[in-house]
């Protein structure tokens, strides 16, 4: 796995929890799960004496040290969610309706008009199209308002502490106080994903060093704000840096009579639509390393700009269930009051939680997940 800018791909944890509108208090705002406020841990105390003089000698000065870890502490949580990990996967229909649902591209669209003069500025210095940038945005941190708010210092200090990436996570913290000593913001809103993810876009610390850009020039790479200009910006310069090939297009859907040349044809869910791809798809990769992402940003940004659904349809998922059949189970689960969500055809936990219950209450045996002969006793 590539960790160009974060360790972690969006098939699981916290930035497919980002994308999807999963958990996590707005920005600005304490984090709202106990396991993530600080506790007194005598083991973190020490390793944070032993790490503060390695910090001087990588060039740390005294002040962002203590800026840093002044109300810095051992989060238990963030220990729980890097352990939990797992590499779990969507299927692609699954995952486009998560992240390129219509709510989605609406808001999309809206938020692409309303910030249509910054993203032309932005497209005509590094050639990547307003579409795309705005597409990244919305799977990063849903346009915005999904960037975090767990306090970086603490977060990776944890991680560094717990061992598990210990290397990779202390050279996290060790960018995160090189941001506190630039001055492109303050102690109190260096925050972002359980993960150190930051911003807009989503930055862990050391690509945001390498990365992030000053577009104004006001003497600060601000990705934090509620003004999503530097980091609307610092990911077409991310991509760009890439390689991303201006003029060129990620790909598109092809159908079987399709007669064209050139990049690579890909089937993500056998069954389902196929797609020919080019080099900017892969730059795109260089972003999250994963293809349903990359299909994600590539199909979002041709929505963004005005394009319709998919063509090509999904076969029934391995429970020999379509979408509408999913979606139909869902509605027909929450008018018999069990609460299965929005009805979006995709199986989470709540659905799973709405099968059990309603399983349960009808004296059947009780598996949690969906089946034909459950959707035809709920009809």
């Amino acid at each position: 796995m590539q960790v160009s800018r974060r360790w972690i791909t969006l098939a699981g944890g916290a930035a497919f929890l980002s994308a999807c509108g999963g958990p996590g208090a707005r920005p600005g705002l304490p984090a709202a799960d106990p396991a993530l406020q600080p506790v007194a841990n005598p083991g973190w105390d020490a390793w944070v004496a032993a790490f503060r003089p390695r910090a001087r000698d990588a060039g740390i000065p005294e002040a962002a040290l203590a800026a840093g870890f002044g109300t810095a502490g051992y989060l238990p949580g963030v220990v729980e969610r890097d352990r939990a990990q797992t590499e779990f996967t969507r299927t692609l229909e699954d995952y486009l309706a998560i992240v390129a649902n219509e709510e989605k591209v609406a808001e999309g669209r809206r938020r692409a008009r309303a910030q249509a003069g910054l993203l032309s500025e932005i497209e005509a210095r590094y050639g990547v199209p307003a579409e795309v940038v705005a597409a990244v945005w919305g799977m990063e941190s849903n346009y915005g308002t999904r960037r975090g708010d767990i306090p970086v210092v603490s977060a990776t200090s944890t991680l560094a502490y717990d061992g598990r990436r210990g290397a990779f996570f202390e050279s996290q913290l060790l960018a995160a106080l090189r941001i506190l000593a630039r001055g492109d913001t303050s102690a109190p809103r260096l925050v972002g994903s359980w993960a150190g993810a930051m911003g807009h876009t989503q930055f862990i610390p050391t690509t945001y060093q390498s990365y992030a850009v000053d577009f104004r020039g006001d003497g600060r790479r601000d990705i934090w704000s509620e003004d999503p200009t530097d980091g609307l910006a610092s990911a077409a310069a991310y991509l760009s840096a890439s390689g991303w090939r201006r003029g060129e297009p990620w790909g598109q859907e092809i159908t079987a009579s399709d007669p064209g040349q050139g990049g690579t044809v890909i089937a993500p869910q056998p069954g389902g639509p196929r797609f020919r791809v080019y080099r900017n798809f892969d730059v795109i990769k260089r972003y999250n390393n994963s293809t349903n992402y990359a299909i994600g940003v590539g199909h979002l940004s041709d929505r963004i700009a005005g394009a319709g659904p998919l063509r090509g349809g999904f076969p029934p998922d391995r429970y020999g269930l379509t979408r509408a059949d999913r979606q139909l189970l869902q509605r027909r689960l929450s008018a018999r009051g069990f609460d299965a969500g929005t009805p979006d055809g995709v199986i989470g936990s709540r659905t799973e939680e709405a099968i059990s219950a309603y399983q349960r209450s009808a004296g059947l045996p009780v598996t949690g997940t969906p089946s034909t002969d459950l959707l035809a006793r709920l009809r």
